[in-house]
């Protein structure tokens, strides 16, 4: 054997060497597939294997059996780095004599730690789609030739996990598919990679599906309605004065609605009356009013909408009152964000101002304002500005009164009986700056 000769008469042998080097490139190879698999983007493979790349569908194979796959990986790196050890342990004798097994040690955990776990996971996590494409392949035939060991191997872990009391799988219930989808987004909008417009419209069609009406209504406190029992010339007057295509008409009492008037039904019949407005039947142009109820998710109420082709509704509470009215346009607008034309009212209710604090309405929704100023106010416990400082003061406060809930601080500026109408909303890094 050729070698360099040791102080006991053995011989030092390069193969040994040689094998050490490649455990630790295997033990690499190993630690990075696992890390780049597991973290490898779903989606974009299972793009990739419907535009027919069979490197993508390997992956999808792999990831659809991830516990054997995991554990193939992990035997795999088990397997070189016992190995490694034992061929260093023996050089290192063969030089260093008993304190070689010492020496062993500490070389194969300053190798192993830098070079089989830290850089390959490194490079790994940071082109987990390109990697995983790479050794998708060389891992399937390793999972597939130790299959039945591994299966026996998840059967013992199951079985120890449930003598335990931890079932398999349970976990993953943690959080709905829903928040999977926005939490990525918002990582990804983080990231840089997507604009935050395009971050917002991506929620907001999830958003349909938890939302409901009553978060977008228009309150009934700022319906604008018309007495179905005034004159015609009168009725003509106020729509022709209204921002919007469709009035509310009601009769007897403010809350009892009996119809909708739409401004071109109005004209037709103003047409065909010779342009002579009294002589305008309002029963007779009004169509009837289609009550839904506020708990209809936003996702329904679109779908309804788009049945009956139109595009407003009345809403109800749970005892027939009229709470508000929605449109298509409102569920839009969780979507798109705020659309505007040359007939909508200009006051938004939000008003930057120079120090960095806001004056807003309180009747401003917190969905609406978070969009608005790329805030992140909770909006499920309250619709409003105004209802978030109240459930958060367990009370309706007074003008004058400060606040300071999730990083910004509430100032009460105006209050009407028991509304706040007005507050002024600075974020932390204004107050700190």
């Amino acid at each position: 054997m050729h070698g360099l000769p040791s102080g006991d008469g053995a011989a030092f042998d390069w193969k040994d060497v040689l094998v050490v080097i490649i455990c630790v490139l295997l033990s690499a190879f190993f630690s990075g597939s696992e890390t780049a698999l597991t973290a490898a983007s779903h989606a974009r493979m299972h793009t990739l294997e419907k535009e027919g790349d069979k490197r993508a569908g390997a992956v999808n194979r792999l990831l659809r059996q991830r516990n054997r796959m995991i554990a193939a990986l992990l035997l795999g790196s088990t397997l070189v780095n016992i190995g490694g050890s034992a061929f260093t342990t023996s050089v290192l004798t063969v030089v260093a004599g008993e304190n070689g097994a010492v020496y062993a040690t500490i070389l194969m955990t300053v190798l192993l730690l830098v070079f089989a776990e830290v850089l390959p996971k490194t490079l790994a996590i940071n082109h987990p789609d390109a990697m995983s494409l790479r050794v998708a392949r060389f891992i399937t035939p390793f999972v597939s030739i130790f299959g039945p060991l591994l299966a026996a191997v998840e059967w013992i872990v199951r079985s120890v996990l449930k003598l335990a009391g931890v079932e398999i799988g349970h976990g993953r219930t943690m959080i709905s598919p829903y928040e999977e989808l926005k939490g990525a987004v918002d990582i990804l909008h983080e990231e840089g990679e997507v604009e935050r417009s395009a971050r917002d419209m991506f929620g907001g069609v999830l958003d349909l599906q938890v939302l409901h009406v009553a978060d977008v209504m228009i309150h009934r406190t700022k319906m604008r309605t018309i007495d179905a029992d005034l004159p015609p010339v009168q009725i003509v007057r106020e729509v022709l004065s209204s921002p919007f295509t469709r009035m509310p008409l009601w009769r007897d009492r403010p809350d009892n609605f009996v119809g909708v008037l739409h401004s071109k039904d109005l004209l037709r019949a103003l047409d065909a009356a010779g342009g002579d407005a009294s002589k305008i039947d309002i029963d007779d142009v009004m169509n009837a009013p289609w009550f839904v109820p506020e708990a209809t998710t936003l996702e329904d109420q679109l779908e309804a909408f788009l049945k009956r082709k139109t595009h407003f509704a009345l809403v109800v509470d749970e005892y027939g009152e009229v709470m508000g009215l929605v449109t298509l346009e409102d569920i839009l607008e969780e979507i798109v964000g705020d659309i505007r034309d040359e007939h909508d009212l200009a006051v938004q209710g939000v008003r930057p101002q120079p120090d960095g604090s806001v004056l807003i309405d309180g009747a401003v929704p917190v969905r609406d304002l978070n969009r608005v100023m790329a805030w992140s106010l909770p909006d499920e416990e309250a619709t409003t500005i105004a209802g978030l400082v109240i459930h958060e003061a367990g009370a309706i406060p007074e003008a004058g009164q400060v606040f300071t809930y999730h990083g910004f601080r509430f100032e009460v500026m105006r209050k009407i009986r028991n509304r706040v109408t007005a507050l002024r909303v600075t974020p932390q890094e204004a107050i700190e700056g």
